[in-house]
């Protein structure tokens, strides 16, 4: 059943993990999709990839923290595909193992500018797009990290997705009664390029880090880009329709211990 048949949607960072999962979960629902990412080979190659199965896709670069960019991205789908319904604000960046004292102000403003910032970015200039579908969908991946100290570590990763999880609730309430619906996916430890040693260890490389995640996610595994990709899906879709300013934790139960 393709549930997204005849709806465009638009994913940054959508060259790998799960940006990707999500790009090609959407288009198997029926979606035309834009991928967008600041790698270009690996955007054009998933968007090419899409195209060989028959599906709808295009691919744009796109920088999230940059405002004209997203001004180009929007007027570019739009071009391309002649709306647009399905926002998904899922570019990322690595959060740095580091406590709060040492973190550096550059790595603070990096941070905060893809995480949190992108996201702002993409919600106001998609809006005008968006109020026009009639049936708008916006998922804004967040993190388990935005409910969670973790592991005392990354202070602006955890700052951004906390950010993300607030200002997915404000939309929602904003935009519940003119057709467009806001929530944030919450993924725990996915098997992605961003999860690596040094996420949470202090020592990178020495094994520490995969036993650490693993002994804090009940179900004892690290989750699938595709499992994400499920849950965004559902958000994007009608069967979600009485679904806005919600939080899906896709996490192995870590939140519930």
């Amino acid at each position: 059943m393709e549930r997204l048949a005849g709806r465009v949607a638009l994913v940054t960072g959508a060259a790998s993990g799960i940006g990707k999962a999500t790009a090609e979960r959407l288009a198997a629902e029926g979606a035309a999709v834009m991928v967008t990412d600041v790698n270009d080979e690996g955007g054009k190659t998933v968007a090419c990839e899409l195209g060989a199965r028959g599906r709808q896709a295009a691919y744009l670069h796109l920088e999230v923290a940059s405002e004209r960019e997203w001004q180009r991205a929007i007027e570019g789908v739009v071009e391309q595909f002649g709306g647009l319904d399905v926002l998904v604000n899922n570019a990322g960046v690595r959060g740095e193992p580091e406590p709060v004292e040492e973190t550096s102000l550059a790595n603070w403003d990096r941070s905060i500018a893809v995480l949190q910032t992108g996201v702002f970015l993409g919600m106001k200039w998609a809006a005008p797009a968006l109020l026009t579908s009639g049936r708008a969908s916006v998922v804004n991946i967040s993190s388990v990290f935005a409910a969670s100290g973790g592991f005392g570590t990354s202070p602006a990763y955890h700052a951004a997705k906390g950010a993300v999880r607030s200002l997915t609730k404000t939309a929602a309430l904003h935009w519940a009664k003119r057709g467009v619906r806001v929530n944030s996916v919450h993924p725990g430890f996915i098997d992605t390029p961003l999860l690596h040693p040094g996420s949470v260890s202090e020592r990178p490389g020495s094994g520490k880090f995969h036993q650490a995640v693993l002994d804090v996610t009940p179900l004892g595994r690290l989750g699938r880009p595709e499992e994400v990709a499920a849950g965004v899906a559902y958000l994007a879709s009608d069967d979600a329709a009485f679904v806005t300013g919600s939080e899906l934790y896709i996490d192995g139960g870590y939140m519930a211990r």
